[in-house]
């Protein structure tokens, strides 16, 4: 868009400053998926992106922070899903959770920084903390808040665990056949279970082995 046709439309002409930065992002989740945290440096995305690692160090500091702008990018649809994810009835959520999480994989817009974060986070304890914090503090906690059960806390982290679970099976390691089925089938068996972990009733327990 020009800055002529932004004016018109009445938002702000991007700045260079604000190209640059946004650029640097870009390469940013490009090389971090490509490379892993441990094999990325901010000499190579300066270099990928044209610019002096000077410049990068001047927008986001160390490399660290590099990545978690980087994440907060990737990561924002999923923000911004989340209060439709939560805008319905309590007893429908599991599924809408699912469909959300399986809509952002399915798209290739969105996949290739979400494998940038995940295969970072599972190779790196820096990159894991990042994402933790990111997925803890913005997502996990809004979640469990509309949860009303005095474990809400571990109820959203298990209902988590499935569906991102599932998915690095389908997206990442791609393990057959569920890496080809069609995703509604996916959806169709795993919202349940995420469903019976966010309300379901956990309170049964094995006290011990079964009787024989």
């Amino acid at each position: 868009m020009s800055d002529v046709t932004a004016r018109r439309r009445g938002r702000r002409p991007r700045t260079e400053s604000e190209g640059t930065r946004e650029r640097i992002l870009a390469v940013a989740r490009e090389e971090f998926s490509k490379r892993g945290y441990e094999k990325t440096s901010v000499r190579g995305i300066a270099k990928a992106a044209g610019v002096d690692s000077a410049l990068v160090h001047h927008y986001f500091g160390t490399k660290e922070q590099v990545f978690e702008a980087a994440v907060e990018v990737a990561f924002a649809p999923a923000l911004q899903a989340r209060d439709m994810l939560l805008d319905g009835p309590v007893d429908t959520v599991g599924e809408r959770l699912t469909r959300v999480v399986f809509g952002l994989w399915e798209n290739p817009v969105t996949r290739t920084p979400l494998l940038a974060i995940v295969r970072s986070a599972v190779n790196n304890d820096t990159a894991a903390t990042v994402f933790r914090r990111m997925v803890s503090t913005q997502l996990l906690a809004r979640v469990a808040g509309e949860i009303d059960a005095p474990d809400a806390e571990l109820r959203a982290e298990l209902a988590a665990a499935q569906v991102v679970g599932t998915a690095m099976l389908r997206y990442v390691i791609k393990v057959e056949p569920l890496a080809s089925v069609d995703v509604e089938q996916i959806i169709a068996r795993v919202a349940p279970v995420v469903q019976g972990h966010l309300t379901g009733n956990l309170t049964g327990h094995l006290s011990g082995p079964p009787e024989r």
